[in-house]
């Protein structure tokens, strides 16, 4: 009681701003209470009097309580809102409606990780702050395998990636956080690898640093590991004169092979899905999987013992997005269908109930390296058990990319259509 006490007490601290306004408050409270009691007992005990003179003697009263009350809102709101004021943009009535009509938006949980998930959580940040990105920790290369090699952490930098696509892109953090070094021994690193690596060490935990590196960036959402395990990729690889298939271990080691993927397994292969990351799933109201890498970003997730009976389990409406352009050393000369079947062959049928692919292949801004993802051929196997769904995704500027705007009005048109029962 004492505690609660002392922290009553520090309101009313000078220089805080808030004390001088209570007080007007209170007056205009008293006022505008003194002027209606008037009213009541002015009809009471004279009942004979006309209403008009009992109305005039109490309306400066009122009014002027009114007032006061009125201008000691504005004023307190004003001041105890100004620390906040200058991390966010537009009047204070606007980003209070947007902070609350996101608080009330659906749960969704996005599953991948790499440069495609992020795509997906740009554009679900304006219609809702229930997001939960799964990320992939298998990455071994660049700037998180470093820093994976010396100093033994998880990798950060799809945690990295999607945290920042969750956060303000204006905010000067936000960009801080991805600013990548270019020369000396920091060559290469990303800044806010670095940043989640140390704050890991400085919490004890990579599960802490994430909470703490959110609460930083004030980001709409929350993005968890798939496990907090130490886990590697291995991938049994077909070379064009090769024999047989070839094992190869570690993600930027298997997409480097130059040859098609047979099948992608984790080591060791016991490992335990983050008991968060489940319980998001479980609880979600929409799950998308995807987009990113098949075989580096998306199955490394699914494959993690937990994640795809917690998919299945759940009551959420599912969406798997098939990338928009083919990736070398993965899925080269894949369609759609192919996409799909190399997830049921890792993780069996059933998981997801919608396929939402790009049907617009545009050649402006494209280049000559860029391969789309080609349609299911007709009557495929894959119509049979899954709605398949196709419109233009494709960025203007980078086609071979997604689309945040176009993605998620697809996807939100889908589920606009699935709670109100349209075929």
């Amino acid at each position: 009681m004492s505690k609660r006490l002392f922290a009553l007490t520090k309101w009313f601290r000078p220089g805080l701003g808030v004390k001088r306004w209570l007080i007007i408050f209170i007056a205009g409270i008293f006022l505008m209470t003194l002027g209606l009691s008037y009213i009541m007992v002015e009809l009471r005990l004279l009942a004979t009097v006309p209403f008009t003179e009992i109305w005039d003697k109490a309306l400066l009263e009122i009014a002027l309580g009114l007032i006061l009350i009125a201008f000691s809102l504005l004023k307190l709101s004003r001041n105890l809102l100004a620390p906040y004021r200058k991390y966010q943009q537009g009047s204070v009535s606007d980003i209070v409606y947007a902070h609350n009509k996101r608080q009330k938006g659906i749960k969704v949980v996005a599953i991948g990780g790499g440069t495609g998930l992020p795509s997906v959580l740009r554009g679900l940040k304006n219609y809702t702050s229930n997001i939960t990105a799964v990320v992939t920790v298998a990455d071994d290369g660049g700037s998180s395998g470093r820093l994976r090699r010396e100093f033994g952490v998880l990798p950060p930098g799809d945690l990295r990636n999607n945290i920042a696509a969750l956060a303000d892109d204006e905010n000067l953090m936000t960009q801080l956080f991805q600013y990548r070094f270019n020369n000396g021994d920091l060559g290469g690193h990303a800044f806010g690898n670095l940043f989640i690596t140390a704050l890991a060490g400085v919490t004890g935990s990579l599960e802490k640093a994430l909470v703490e590196t959110e609460r930083v960036l004030n980001i709409q959402g929350r993005v968890l590991p798939a496990t907090l395990q130490d886990v590697n990729l291995v991938g049994t690889v077909r070379l064009p004169a090769a024999p047989a298939a070839i094992r190869v271990e570690g993600e930027s080691q298997i997409s480097e092979a130059g040859g098609q993927i047979e099948k992608i397994e984790l080591y060791p292969a016991d490992v335990q899905a983050y008991p968060g990351s489940i319980q998001a799933i479980l609880d979600a109201d929409l799950l998308v999987i995807g987009p990113g890498s098949l075989y580096t970003s998306i199955l490394p997730n699914l494959l993690v013992n937990g994640i795809a009976d917690a998919v299945r389990a759940t009551r959420a409406y599912k969406i798997y997005v098939c990338n928009v352009a083919t990736q070398p050393g993965e899925t080269e000369d894949y369609t759609v269908a192919d996409h799909v079947i190399a997830l049921e062959d890792h993780i069996g049928r059933g998981v997801f109930q919608v396929v939402l692919a790009n049907n617009a292949y545009p050649t402006l801004n494209a280049g000559t390296n860029t391969h789309y993802v080609k349609p299911a051929p007709d009557h495929h196997e894959i119509f049979q058990r899954y709605d398949v769904q196709s419109v233009d995704l494709t960025d203007v500027e980078h086609p071979w990319r997604h689309d945040s705007k176009k993605l998620v009005g697809a996807i939100l048109n889908l589920v606009e259509k699935e709670k109100i029962g349209v075929p």
